[in-house]
């Protein structure tokens, strides 16, 4: 028997987005204040080489940590897993979770309803970019449940 279950999990989902994108964009403010110059808007900006690090950052914190670690910081913490729905008995391919993540903006515009509506009304429970990477999210059963 496998160790997971696939339902929606919509509440689950949406806080583990929350957690991952909270600590990335909290690491991100932190990155442009203390390196930013401040600019004509009251604001910070960054140029050059220097700007390319907060993608460095979603790839890291999102991206590499799904592939090598197999969730996201907040995809563990809230029990949830992805799996690839056509290899690798399940795990995900690194292409799987880049392209999974792209659409990241999208699922989460506005407030998420994109995401939420994908993913009550497709057969695996998949947001957007779910069903383009070929993937879902699934609880992980606890270890001490009857199997």
């Amino acid at each position: 028997m496998n160790n997971f279950e696939n339902k929606k999990n919509i509440g689950k989902r949406f806080f583990a987005g929350l957690i991952d994108y909270f600590l990335l964009y909290s690491l991100m403010f932190a990155y442009l204040f203390s390196f930013g110059e401040p600019n004509n808007e009251g604001g910070y900006s960054i140029t050059g080489l220097g700007a390319f690090v907060p993608f460095v950052m979603w790839f890291a914190i999102i991206v590499l940590t799904e592939v090598f670690y197999g969730a996201t910081l907040g995809n563990s913490i809230m029990n949830l897993k992805p799996k690839s729905l056509k290899s690798n008995n399940g795990e995900l391919t690194f292409g799987q979770s880049f392209t999974r993540h792209l659409f990241d903006p999208i699922d989460m515009f506005p407030f998420g309803i994109i995401g939420v509506l994908t993913i009550k009304n497709s057969n695996n429970n998949q947001r957007l970019g779910d069903i383009i990477a070929n993937t879902t999210v699934v609880e992980l059963k606890k270890q001490n449940q009857n199997i």
